[in-house]
């Protein structure tokens, strides 16, 4: 636990830029705070008190920590100020110390605020760019295992809870020990017999808030696991609106989300429970102390060792005491919560993906000879071989075509070359040297995919085209929409290149997002295309545009074509038949039809339908 604290602390660094200048500021609002409280004794005791006799003070008073010194001070102050005593001339003076007294204590207030907002805030900054820098560089493996809205609920509500346990280490540093230390000094000085009941009284106050305190740390944890929850059945119920509605599940979709919100509403009034019973309970607690220190103190006026002035001065720092204690316990609450949160936060960070680890250092400059499969083994989990001892090659320049029956193997093939995934066993190499030599940047500068789902954002139509080559310019854009057959029919919508396509490109039809694919393909002009079923998922007419956009595009280029539809590889150079996880046959198109193995009765049952 105390390991996890220390490294969120290491996201505020430089830590001391924040906390000196906090240190000054909470040392300085303390002590104009507390002041303020001794000015009652003057006040009253001027104004009540008949036997109240006003004494010169001519030199500055040594320093005392007793009410007796601010007394001096403040007739040495009106001395320089004024020639003859007069009691508007003293509460004159009294309201003018009152009124800068409170303003110093809030400035200063309000400067070590700002300190610790910007604090917060860049904390909260370079939380966030780390997570999603480790998740951005994440292995493709790593999200089958995860729910998408966990990873968001990681990044959004989980670091919001962490900047808590971070900015609260400078109040519970300095803020809340200079207000109690300050005002336990001042009244010492006014009475040492009721501080003392108080130094006795306020260890009783902490330990029961405390108790509160410590049973909140395993609800925050399930309160932030439930929200993961919640954030991805949301994300999925959104992603599959069409398919819930036409399935008439809506009822089922709503019935889950509000089991999940429920429990987590159930569990968020739980902890709410605990955290608001601190208040009254502390404020109970203050309240009963002061109607025993009223007998207690009332007693010590009547003998005489203590006046009225003092006294209500001193009630009125002991019902202030409590609420930095409180303060000093809830914030321990927050640093307990941020703890918890970041131990979420940190099994992000600290996924080392075995990709990542085992990264080369050498550069990519471009396909020159060939890329071979050698003896290929890969296994998601650890069981059951996918992808069990493969061998083939292509030749630069050639289109290879995967086929076979679904769930044979070719997408994970083809996820392997730009290293989504790493064989369990064996190499794929590029021109002699294994892909996991070469840097991941490298390699995948010079490939592109085109796959059956189409990945668009929630941006220009220009913006999604130029992802394959940032700062291309805007005719070199349009001529790959041209090439890609989208211009038509980009020029057609309301604000052209410039029109925004809605979430995943939710306003385009398949055939029209398909087509912005390939032109964003075409634009990074790539060595290796890898094409993954990319019209199996069209209607004849999107189809027919779309295939006539990846023919000109696999034109010079060494390609990977994963078809559904074997009548659009018949050209290919190499055919590759996968079935199982392993090579069944390969060949021309003639070669295989010739054969009349699987992939003959492929295209058999094919033409049949």
């Amino acid at each position: 636990m105390f390991k996890t604290y220390l490294r969120l602390l290491g996201f505020a660094k430089p830590l001391q830029q924040y906390a000196i200048p906090y240190f000054f500021y909470s040392l300085l609002y303390a002590l104009f705070n507390s002041c303020t409280f001794l000015l009652i004794i003057p006040i009253l005791n001027t104004m009540f008190d008949a036997d109240y006799a006003f004494q010169r003070v001519d030199a500055l008073p040594p320093f005392e920590p007793n009410s007796e010194y601010f007394t001096a001070l403040f007739n040495f102050a009106y001395t320089q100020l004024f020639a003859e005593f007069r009691i508007a001339n003293v509460l004159i003076l009294l309201a003018a110390i009152a009124v800068a007294s409170s303003f110093l204590s809030n400035l200063f207030r309000y400067l070590g605020a700002w300190t610790v907002e910007k604090l917060r805030t860049r904390t909260l900054q370079r939380i966030r760019n780390e997570m999603f820098t480790r998740v951005v560089d994440m292995h493709a493996g790593y999200f089958s295992d995860q729910r998408k809205g966990d990873i968001i609920s990681k990044i959004t509500s989980d670091v919001n809870v962490v900047q808590f346990c971070i900015t609260n280490t400078l109040q519970v540093a300095f803020r809340e020990p200079f207000l109690i230390i300050f005002y336990l000094i001042m009244m010492i000085g006014i009475s040492w017999e009721l501080s003392l009941f108080s130094f006795f009284y306020l260890p009783v106050v902490a330990l029961l808030i405390g108790s509160i305190v410590k049973r909140l740390r395993h609800p925050a944890l399930t309160n932030q696991q439930r929200m993961g929850e919640l954030v991805s059945a949301l994300d999925e119920s959104l992603a599959g609106i069409k398919v819930i509605k036409s399935y008439n599940a809506a009822g089922y979709v709503k019935r889950k989300f509000y089991d999940l919100n429920a429990d987590l509403s159930r569990i968020t009034l739980s902890m709410a429970r605990r955290q608001q019973l601190a208040s009254p309970m502390s404020e109970f607690l203050g309240i009963a102390a002061v109607g025993v220190m009223l007998v207690f103190g009332g007693s010590l006026v009547v003998k005489g060792s203590l006046d009225a002035g003092g006294f209500i001065a001193f009630i009125a720092m002991f019902s202030q005491i409590t609420r930095p204690v409180r303060t000093f316990i809830d914030q321990f609450a927050n640093i307990n919560q941020g703890i918890a949160a970041g131990e979420r936060i940190f099994s992000i960070i600290d996924t080392r993906s075995e990709i990542e680890d085992k990264a080369g250092a050498q550069q990519l400059a471009g396909l020159k000879e060939s890329i071979e499969f050698r003896d290929v083994h890969f296994s998601y989990d650890g069981s059951r071989e996918v992808i069990d001892g493969v061998s083939f090659q292509i030749r630069r320049g050639q289109t290879v075509a995967l086929v076979g029956p679904s769930g044979g193997g070719k997408s994970t093939l083809s996820e392997l070359i730009p290293r989504f995934y790493d064989p369990t066993a064996g190499d794929i190499l590029i021109d002699g040297i294994p892909l996991r030599d070469y840097t991941q940047e490298s390699l995948r500068a010079h490939l592109s995919v085109v796959s059956q789902d189409t990945v668009l954002f929630n941006d220009t139509i220009e913006s999604n085209i130029a992802m394959g080559r940032p700062g291309a310019s805007h005719n070199e854009i349009v001529r790959a929409a041209r090439i890609a057959n989208a211009d038509d029919f980009i020029r057609e919508t309301p604000e052209g290149y410039a029109t925004n396509i809605g979430d995943r490109g939710a306003k385009l039809s398949g055939g029209q997002r398909q087509r912005l694919s390939i032109a964003r393909a075409i634009l990074k002009n790539p060595d290796i295309l890898i094409l993954d079923e990319a019209t199996s998922a069209l209607d004849t007419e999107s189809e027919k545009l779309v295939q006539e956009a990846l023919n000109k595009l696999l034109v010079g280029r060494t390609s990977i074509v994963i078809a559904h539809r074997l009548s659009t590889i018949h050209n290919a150079d190499l055919i590759v038949v996968v079935d199982h996880g392993r090579i069944a046959e390969q060949g021309t198109h003639a070669e295989l039809m010739a054969r009349g193995g699987l992939y003959a009765k492929l295209i058999e049952m094919q033409s049949f339908e």
